[in-house]
């Protein structure tokens, strides 16, 4: 993701953690939504972390409270009934 397959060589604006070992809230993640968008990739934030999950916000404005809870691994996978 680093070059966003761009010849000029554009650096991502976004800097994720994908070492689910060290996750903690405020961290930016890459999650998936397999079962409707393949491997799709998607930004969110970490609420909260927990032993076996972790809480996402998906930093939409219009649902500035939406949680969605994801499997604790270096790109989440949501559910897309969590997602959408």
């Amino acid at each position: 993701m680093q070059n966003l397959g761009q010849s000029g060589g554009e650096a991502c604006p976004f800097s994720f953690n994908f070492d689910p070992t060290s996750f903690k809230a405020g961290d930016l993640v890459s999650y998936r939504v397999p079962d409707r968008f393949d491997d799709f990739p998607f930004v969110g934030t970490l609420l909260a972390v927990h032993d076996d999950h972790v809480e996402i916000s998906p930093n939409d404005p219009t649902m500035p409270g939406k949680r969605m809870r994801g499997s604790r691994e270096s790109r989440p996978v949501v559910h897309s009934s969590e997602a959408l």
